[in-house]
């Protein structure tokens, strides 16, 4: 069987991290294009994948109005970039991988969403939490009935200090309106994974969320206005000198440090510091995205579920607790632990005994998700993956509602149509 020929269109950290599958599987799969407007990150990824130049361009139209060389696409541009480029490549009929989320608004997921059921080709979108050993073994407990019926969901993304000043203060997701809402750039994994676990329609939803603490009001007296010339950096957990620099002096180059800039060295990121977004005052950023949110909701059948969201942890992995009508899983990505009511026994289940996952992204969903979807490509078999368009645009709904009911204080029902 030939190996499946891919286009990455966007060739930054996450499509970096997905085409790097095919440096270690060149058997099944092949890079053959690139499109990325950045000529610093297309240049390095045409040259890790050997794409001739021919392949690499600055816009994804230019890939696409070439005969056709490629059987796939992986999409991860910018959040606001997603809907074009995936209504474009499904009428064309390329296989999709979708980087997550599939679109920052409702009417933008569902045209996404129709335009690949109709064009009847493989699609997925990057919830990469779903193909994880923990998931899998989790997921196989409740298939054999390990704790009854489940009754409630309780989950914790702890996004981490550094990570919200990165990503969502500083980052590319740091605007609603340059991205998408914090719940949704960040969380509908986690939703995702919620209605993966409970097996039932999401019906209602309740929501609260603020931005507390990542504002002007809140920065410190003799704080400056860039990290680099502050007086007051080495006492703020924040600094950018202390996040980025920091880790290039232990010679952790890899991300958020490659993010700052293409080639990465200690005078380069001073200078991304010194002149670009990442090196700015955590408190005189024009970020609007929430720092903590709390998610309520309610499912078919009578289950429940709520999901916590906030900046202010050390960054760790998520945390989950599952109760049932006969027991209850806690897990923390890695470790399950099973309470029986039967036997009034606790079992503790290491779903990573070799502990490779911690040292792969996203505890090794990431490495998953694309074998499986490089395989649903071979064999052209939509299965292969655990989500499709419907299950992705009921899932992002979920996130909608909840912004809607974050803004509008009310319960939103799933049931209607969110404005």
């Amino acid at each position: 069987m030939k190996a499946a020929r891919l286009i990455v269109v966007g060739a930054g950290s996450r499509g970096t991290t997905y085409a790097s599958y095919a440096s270690e599987h060149r058997e099944s799969v092949r890079i053959v294009g690139v499109a990325e407007p950045r000529d610093a990150w297309r240049e390095r990824m045409a040259r890790t994948h050997a794409v001739p130049a021919t392949h690499a361009t600055a816009d994804w139209r230019d890939l696409l109005a070439k005969p056709r060389f490629a059987d796939a696409v992986v999409i991860a541009t910018p959040d606001v970039a997603h809907e074009e480029p995936a209504i474009a490549f499904a009428r064309a009929g390329y296989d999709i991988l979708l980087e997550k989320p599939m679109a920052p608004n409702e009417d933008g997921c569902r045209r996404i969403a129709a335009a690949a059921l109709d064009a009847g080709i493989v699609f997925g979108v990057c919830h990469v939490l779903r193909y994880t050993a923990y998931t899998r073994a989790i997921k196989r407990l409740l298939d054999e009935g390990a704790i009854g019926d489940v009754a409630n969901v309780q989950r914790l993304e702890p996004v981490g200090y550094w990570h919200q000043a990165h990503s969502y203060v500083r980052g590319n997701w740091r605007r609603e309106d340059e991205s998408s809402s914090m719940l949704l750039a960040k969380c509908c994994h986690d939703l995702d994974w919620i209605r993966y676990i409970v097996g039932a329609r999401c019906i209602d939803v309740h929501s609260f969320g603020t931005l507390r603490h990542f504002r002007r009001e809140e920065k410190p007296a003799g704080a400056a206005s860039r990290c680099l010339s502050c007086g007051v950096e080495s006492s703020c957990p924040y600094s950018a000198v202390k996040i980025y620099l920091g880790r290039v002096a232990t010679g952790a180059t890899g991300w958020p440090v490659d993010v700052l800039t293409a080639d990465v060295t200690e005078a380069s990121v001073r200078e991304a510091l010194r002149t670009g977004p990442y090196g700015r005052c955590v408190y005189e950023c024009d970020n609007d995205v929430v720092d903590s949110q709390v998610v309520n909701m309610l499912f078919e059948g009578g289950g429940t579920a709520s999901l916590t969201m906030t900046a202010f942890t050390e960054a760790d992995h998520r945390q989950t607790r599952i109760f049932g009508t006969r027991g209850q899983l806690l897990g923390d990505g890695r470790t399950i632990r099973h309470f029986d009511f039967l036997t009034d026994r606790w079992q503790e289940i290491d779903t990573d005994p070799a502990g490779r996952a911690s040292l792969d992204g996203h505890g090794g969903g990431d490495e998953a998700l694309m074998r499986a979807f490089v395989d649903a490509v071979r064999h052209r078999d939509q299965s292969r993956l655990l989500s499709g368009p419907s299950e992705t645009l009921e899932s992002h709904r979920m996130a909608f509602a909840a912004e809607t009911s974050r803004r509008e204080r009310r319960v939103v029902s799933l049931s209607q149509e969110i404005a």
